[in-house]
């Protein structure tokens, strides 16, 4: 009998990898050989418009030197889970920069950005609270809305940036505990979140806000309370700060509830000694007159590509899944990086580039970059 279900399960992976690839949209990883934002990829040399490390600080010496350090120190790995013997010193160290950082009494670390807002939507979305998810929101946030309803929490998504709806949601709950999230920066689209209006909306009907901060790398950090509504920021060490995981900030009560019920922070292994430094690196290099300068640097090189854009992710929407991949090799062909993005990550219809800038880039690959564009658009790709 087993071997028959064994059989049962072979037949099931092969029909479902059948099934992706007759839908044309069978993806697989590249090895990407680079150092910054160029690369070998494929047997030639390309220039990336598809990482998310914002300021180049992944490549940064003093980056690198920290992470070298403390796995010299500490080891290549923590061994175990925070609240059993993986805790270090440097763990500690970090989650008191990323509180002073962004501004609030205290912060925890999670693995990933992921698992931080796994860990803080299950833990607050129990029985008799009502979420309130932007439609458009990272993955982390829809699964951890499902967690929370898992929970016996109630999720209601609201359309991107509806704050009509998002109003007549909040009031048709009114007697229940709510939490509003939201990205700050959205992840395909580029555009940002009215975080003002959204804390107007919270505290006018008694909400709790979290804003996810992982892309917003231009942006300052919303108060701890933003008119009148209490605000908790969830964020990654993945992207602006270049190394890797995830963190909570908010008031310490918060935080000290999820060092203890946040199960994505209490059963997995502690951030490695050596991702905690680097992102403490960073966030010094970022909190001084060098981080202003690549912060400026970002802005200038965005508005070269699209004037008056608000983040460094910029979509050129091509609509067709063919015509999107088609002008992601055409890219390629002239050493360029430009991810096609297709469903299931974005709506049937809605294919497009996603270009992401870096103050990595020089002056000389932006202008690779408009020029090719400028064909694309020649020959019809916009």
């Amino acid at each position: 009998m087993s071997d028959s279900h064994s059989a049962d399960w072979s037949e099931w992976f092969d029909s479902q990898e059948t099934e992706i690839r007759n839908s044309g949209r069978w993806r697989a990883p590249r090895s990407f050989d680079a150092h910054g934002a160029v690369g070998e990829l494929e047997g030639r040399t390309v220039v990336s418009f598809a990482s998310n490390d914002y300021l180049g600080l992944t490549a940064h010496p003093l980056v690198q030197a920290a992470a070298i350090e403390a796995t010299t120190r500490w080891g290549a790995g923590s061994g175990a889970s925070r609240l059993v013997v993986g805790s270090r010193p440097i763990h500690h160290e970090l989650e008191d920069a990323i509180a002073q950082w962004r501004g609030t009494q205290a912060a925890v670390l999670f693995p990933t950005g992921f698992a931080a807002n796994l860990g803080l939507l299950a833990t607050l979305g129990t029985a008799g609270v009502v979420i309130h998810s932007d439609e458009l929101n990272h993955a982390s946030i829809i699964d951890g809305c499902r967690m929370a309803r898992a929970n016996g929490a109630v999720v209601h998504p609201y359309r991107h940036l509806d704050l009509d709806q998002l109003q007549s949601n909040l009031a048709s709950n009114s007697s229940a505990r709510q939490v509003v999230v939201t990205d700050t920066v959205f992840s395909m689209d580029g555009d940002v979140a009215p975080i003002d209006d959204l804390a107007s909306l919270c505290a006018q009907h008694g909400a709790l806000l979290i804003v996810d901060e992982a892309h917003a790398v231009l942006e300052h950090s919303p108060a701890p309370v933003v008119n009148g509504a209490l605000v908790i920021q969830v964020g990654t060490l993945s992207k602006t700060l270049g190394a890797l995981g995830g963190f909570v900030a908010g008031p310490r009560s918060l935080v000290d509830l999820l060092v203890n019920r946040a199960r994505t922070y209490i059963f997995t292994t502690a951030p490695s000694p050596a991702d905690s430094a680097a992102a403490l690196a960073a966030i010094r290099i970022l909190q001084s007159a060098e981080g202003d300068a690549l912060r400026e640097r970002l802005h200038q090189h965005i508005n070269r590509v699209l004037p008056g854009h608000p983040s460094p992710i910029i979509p050129v929407i091509l609509g067709d899944e063919a015509a999107a991949l088609a002008a992601s090799q055409q890219l390629l062909e002239l050493g360029l990086l430009v991810p096609a993005i297709r469903p299931p990550t974005v709506a049937v219809g809605s294919s497009r580039l996603r270009i992401a800038l870096s103050a990595a880039h020089t002056d000389e690959q932006i202008t690779a970059l408009v020029d090719a564009l400028r064909v694309l658009e020649t020959d019809g790709g916009q």
